[in-house]
């Protein structure tokens, strides 16, 4: 028996996985990951919180149970972006 390759996905935003260090995101095709050390407003947060993210506008992502809005820019060019949350 032989599987079948996996479909196209129907999600613009995923949450990949979580670790101890941070979580991986699959936004639109490009993964990325932010470490908890650059993004402190997720390390202590429920996974389900985390795993409650939305794509507005094409590259808007917004956790709403934690009030955290970030760019995607942002995270694909995270050097055009200097501020960091302490």
């Amino acid at each position: 028996m032989r599987s079948r390759a996996p479909g196209k996905s129907t999600s613009a935003v995923e949450v990949c996985n979580i670790s101890a260090h941070g979580f991986w995101l699959h936004v639109k095709g490009k993964e990325y990951f932010l470490p908890y050390d650059e993004y402190p407003w997720f390390r202590d947060a429920k996974v389900g919180d985390i795993l409650n993210v939305q794509l507005l506008h094409s590259s808007h992502l917004c956790w709403p149970a934690l009030d955290v809005d970030l760019d995607v820019e942002s995270l694909s060019s995270p050097g055009e972006y200097p501020l960091v949350y302490r």
